[in-house]
């Protein structure tokens, strides 16, 4: 049954991938994206939680965008609206009354009218200034009836034009971040790897094994960073570097230099870096992921990162 209905609406999705206008949804877009004031974003019924949720994500990705809900700005609510801003108006079928009867108030109003229909002909989609058709080949709905694909078709156009203003905008991930103080968005696009890092364990290439194993024990890091005496980064000796050389050599490797022990090709991060973007660095390779990073500026090691607290931190 899943089965059946999951074919059913990829072939309704991809018939309105084969069928839309490509050239006339980019014209349309870009007057838009001229718009100057705000862009209000309304619908009745299942279209108008669909308007909702894309004025919420232009908003959150720097456009001016609000939900004008139908009823109320036919009582008092247009008031918002002015001569440089564009009204969204969606409807699968274009003859909603509620928006027809809005429409000439919006026009008086001086604000530019983009209707959002499936039906090319509809008195919304001749009324508006511009129309963005969204070809519906049939509701998921076994009577053609409740608003499923029509809706989903609303999002997909709703998203593309929400990205596409981003794109124009030049919108980045600064501002995107500023949008989204709280949460797990917030953090991802905010913190960097200076907010998490820890001081370095330290030790130069001529101090040998038996020297730093105390302090390689007490600071818990698992590696102590390899520097010269600029704290220029020479190489990290691991604990995987210790299990294989006891493995390898015995007792008699307490007592040789860090320099011949240590693996002299580390990965590194700076301190301004996401740190989300250190972590990715961490498991670029799945075989070998990597739980510490040495933080370097202007070749000096300045701090430690360590997976561990990327992951308290919530950005894992």
């Amino acid at each position: 049954m899943i089965a059946k209905l999951l074919q059913q609406q990829k072939a309704h999705i991809d018939y309105f991938y084969q069928q839309v206008d490509e050239e006339s949804l980019e014209e349309t877009f870009a007057v838009i994206a001229q718009c100057k004031g705000v862009l209000f974003v309304t619908g009745v019924g299942k279209s108008g939680f669909v308007a909702q949720k894309i004025a919420a994500t232009m908003m959150s990705t720097g456009s001016k965008a609000f939900f004008l809900p139908p009823l109320d700005a036919l009582h008092g609510d247009l008031g918002m609206v002015t001569e440089e801003d564009a009204v969204l108006i969606l409807s699968k079928s274009g003859q909603t009354e509620e928006l027809l009867q809005l429409l000439p108030f919006i026009r008086n109003k001086g604000a530019m009218t983009v209707g959002f229909t499936s039906k090319e002909r509809s008195r919304l989609a001749l009324g508006c200034d511009h129309h963005i058709y969204l070809p519906c080949e049939q509701e998921l709905c076994p009577f053609d009836l409740a608003p499923t694909t029509s809706t989903e078709l609303q999002l997909v156009v709703g998203d593309l034009l929400s990205v596409y203003l981003m794109e124009q905008k030049q919108f980045s991930l600064d501002e995107y971040a500023k949008n989204h103080p709280g949460g797990s968005i917030g953090r991802r696009a905010t913190v960097r790897v200076a907010d998490l890092m820890q001081e370095p364990p330290l030790c130069e290439l001529d101090q040998r094994l038996e020297e730093i194993l105390a302090e390689f024990t007490k600071r818990r890091c698992g590696c102590m960073v390899v520097v010269n005496k600029k704290r220029e980064l020479q190489g990290i000796f691991t604990d995987g570097d210790l299990r294989r050389a006891l493995q390898q050599r015995g007792e008699s490797v307490l007592q040789e230099r860090l320099g011949d022990l240590m693996t002299k090709t580390a990965r590194t991060t700076s301190a301004k870096t996401l740190a989300v973007d250190a972590m990715k660095k961490m498991e670029s390779d799945q075989k070998h992921p990597i739980m510490v990073l040495p933080v370097v500026d202007d070749k000096e090691v300045v701090g430690l990162l360590k997976m561990h607290d990327i992951i308290q931190s919530g950005l894992s």
